[in-house]
């Protein structure tokens, strides 16, 4: 059977179902409502999952594939599950019914998806994993992300060239390690990726954590979550920093990064007495830049999800053209049950010295900047 002829069996197997579920689901669709579209034309129906509006990153990648997929010739269906786990089952499962030709999916808990995969493979969906991986599923078709090792390689080379590290300064430098949500995969490439370079610095002395909390299971931050981290960095600044100043965190995404900032500023850092320390971060959201050209933030990662984007456009057509995904990574990525073939773009280190590159690339503009 063919993929359209496919797509129009389960799209009318389906239909009473469909109409009971998106009538509970909560959730608005962003590629127009199933009378608008016909998949059988031009290029079908894509089915965009996103994790949660409660990013501005997230919102502009589900922006930019609604934009190159339909710009491409499909209609979309894009949906966000606000980090609850059940919505984004019950919305893939939605789509399965709706007949939708191919699946991107960004998961809020990659191990959680597996039957929904199931599903989406006995109807002959192809699935894009983005940015975060699908685990545990063979029905993974192929992954579009960041080189993430490298991402949390530039946040430790920017603290231990911000720190002197290299040139011969010895310290001791108190710092901190953050790491992303335990359940999302990519925490532990950022984490591996900045120990890395940050464990010989601890070996020898030059940087000490005073907590002793090193390891990725003590850092973790459930769902990303600023408030979480501010909490967090509380504790430690109450239990190991009365008298003792704070050099440097290793922050692994720019919502945390505020959060700690926050609780920094709180016990009086951020003047011309107790300046910040140095502290890093993710994805150039546009509170973190403003935050950095005011001398708050130090660092943060650009990654254009504009790129991710067009790489997840790219592998779907392919897709659905009977042909394999572009990959130049073959080997990195394993799911739990087999290696998925990804495409890694590379992430770029943003401070105040060069963040007009975001304006220079048309990320944002001179006046979202100053806003």
């Amino acid at each position: 059977m063919s993929r359209a002829r496919a797509a129009t069996v389960r799209a009318a197997a389906a239909a009473t179902v469909l109409a009971l579920a998106l009538a509970g689901c909560g959730q608005d669709s962003e590629g127009g409502s199933e009378d608008e579209r016909d998949p059988g034309e031009e290029g079908g129906t894509i089915g965009i999952a996103m994790p949660t509006r409660s990013s501005e990153r997230w919102i502009a990648d589900g922006e930019n594939m609604v934009a190159q997929f339909e710009e491409a010739g499909f209609d979309t269906d894009l949906q966000y599950g606000e980090d609850q786990i059940e919505t984004q089952i019950s919305q893939v499962e939605n789509m399965i019914a709706q007949g939708v030709d191919l699946l991107v999916i960004a998961a809020i808990d990659g191990a959680s998806l597996g039957n929904v995969l199931s599903q989406a493979a006995d109807a002959e969906i192809p699935v894009v994993s983005y940015d975060r991986l699908l685990m545990d599923s063979e029905h993974v078709d192929c992954y579009a992300t960041f080189d993430n090792e490298r991402v949390g390689e530039l946040q430790a080379q920017y603290i231990v060239d911000s720190l002197g590290l290299a040139d011969g300064e010895e310290g001791p430098f108190n710092v901190e390690l953050f790491a992303g949500s335990p359940d999302d995969n990519n925490t532990r490439y950022f984490f591996d990726g900045a120990i890395g370079v940050l464990q010989p610095y601890l070996d020898g002395g030059q940087l000490v954590a005073r907590s002793g909390q090193t390891e990725l299971n003590a850092v973790t931050t459930e769902r990303w979550s600023g408030s979480e981290a501010q909490d967090r960095m509380d504790d430690l600044l109450t239990a190991d920093y009365r008298g003792e100043r704070i050099d440097a965190v290793l922050s692994p995404y720019d919502g945390i990064s505020l959060g700690v900032i926050a609780a920094l500023k709180s016990v009086g850092y951020g003047t011309e007495a107790q300046p910040l320390p140095v502290v890093t971060g993710q994805d150039a959201e546009l509170a973190s830049v403003q935050s950095i050209i005011a001398g708050e933030q130090t660092q943060t990662v650009y990654k254009d999800t504009r790129e991710l984007a067009r790489q997840a456009v790219a592998m779907g057509q392919a897709l659905l053209n009977g042909e394999e995904c572009e990959a130049n990574d073959t080997e990195t990525y394993d799911n739990g049950v087999k290696v998925v073939p990804s495409y890694l773009l590379e992430p770029v280190s943003i401070d105040a010295e060069n963040h007009q590159l975001l304006v220079d690339e048309g990320y944002y503009t001179e006046a979202d900047l100053a806003s």
